[in-house]
């Protein structure tokens, strides 16, 4: 059960405790969240307020974390345990269902940010994942949560291993007249974690992993992925490794994205897979998506990681030979390629999936 917080105020080497204050907390708290999320959790970016669902109800607030997963803020407000129980579920079993296609437009719709990209890098320094929403959390937040919503959210975390919390929200003032907001979660969010089970995205896969793949993919798959990173071995671009995908990112436009990826788990006899930015390698190159064209694997495919978005316009399919990497590794070759270096290391993290932003 949530405990109850006191606290001292240490001015000259005495202690003077700060007393509980009776204020309309409820209806500052969206606010505060909304303005700095941090204080309920500093892995979140907000990217809706009060988010319309099909089912008629509206998310207090929507925000993504770092790995890509979505996070349902709910305020309990003057609701009874049995309603905002019932509503985070319901919102749940909504965003479940999300495409990133979805996401975007909620952000975009929602004004809670300008750009999710753009967004994304400014709060984590690191690259939208190109798998959003592989899991979903969910966070109740109040001034004081009664024992009967305790209960249900105890019940629903270890019996059903529900990714589901509460915070509380206790405010103080001062005999300075100073105030004071405190936070206490319910349950400790790494046992909420430990018992909704491995997340679908909790790990990235390590090189060496993705090497496994490949071989598993045949030994044709594996020499040209072993090929392919040596060569992609460039000091323009940075390497990184997602659930699925090892890829490579460069300085573009004056922003970090994603530029091309390779998975071997998604590979066979026939070759191996990639994902590439077109429009960015064009950008890189400081050419026309047409004459980025000729460096292209024979089958490339129209491929749009988000449907209408230009920077995200790319192709994909299947390289089968070696010519066909390094006819694609001589597109780095151009002045506007050399003239952007960025850190040569390797990286493995949330930097995004596929070829993503």
């Amino acid at each position: 059960m949530a405990k109850e917080i006191r606290i001292w105020q240490v001015e000259n080497e005495s202690l003077t405790e700060a007393e509980r204050a009776q204020l309309d907390l409820e209806s500052r708290l969206e606010r505060w969240l909304l303005d700095d999320i941090t204080v309920l959790d500093e892995g979140l970016l907000v990217i809706g307020n009060q988010v319309p669902t099909s089912f008629g109800g509206y998310i207090d607030l929507l925000c993504v974390d770092r790995v890509g997963d979505l996070v349902i803020v709910e305020l309990k407000r003057n609701k009874t345990p049995r309603e905002v129980t019932a509503q985070v579920l319901d919102y749940a079993s909504w965003v479940v269902g999300l495409s990133n296609e979805e996401i975007h437009q909620i952000a975009a719709e929602g004004h809670a940010v300008a750009d999710l990209d753009s967004a994304f890098v400014q709060k984590f320094q690191m690259e939208l994942p190109a798998t959003l929403n592989a899991d979903h959390r969910m966070i109740v937040v109040g001034s004081n949560i009664d024992p009967s919503t305790e209960r249900i959210i105890e019940y629903l975390s270890s019996r059903y291993g529900a990714n589901i919390n509460a915070a509380t929200f206790q405010f103080f003032q001062t005999s300075s007249g100073g105030e004071l907001l405190a936070r206490a979660f319910l349950l400790d969010p790494a046992q909420v974690e430990a018992r909704s089970g491995p997340s679908r995205r909790s790990r990235y896969l390590t090189l060496e992993e993705l090497d496994a793949l490949a071989a598993e993919a045949g030994d044709d798959v594996h020499q040209l992925y072993t090929y392919a990173l040596a060569k992609l071995n460039l000091p323009m671009l940075q390497r990184y490794t997602t659930r699925s995908s090892v890829g490579f990112a460069a300085t573009i436009d004056g922003g970090h994205k994603s530029l091309m990826s390779f998975l071997p788990g998604e590979s066979s006899d026939g070759g191996l897979k990639y994902q590439l930015y077109r429009k960015r390698l064009a950008s890189l190159r400081g050419t026309s998506t047409q004459e980025v064209q000729q460096f292209l694997p024979r089958d490339a495919q129209s491929w749009h990681f988000v449907k209408g978005v230009p920077d995200f316009e790319g192709v994909q399919g299947s390289i089968t030979s070696i010519l066909e990497i390094d006819r694609l590794v001589s597109a780095l070759d151009g002045p506007a390629a050399m003239a952007e270096p960025g850190a040569a290391r390797t990286h493995t993290g949330p930097n995004g999936g596929g070829a993503a932003s």
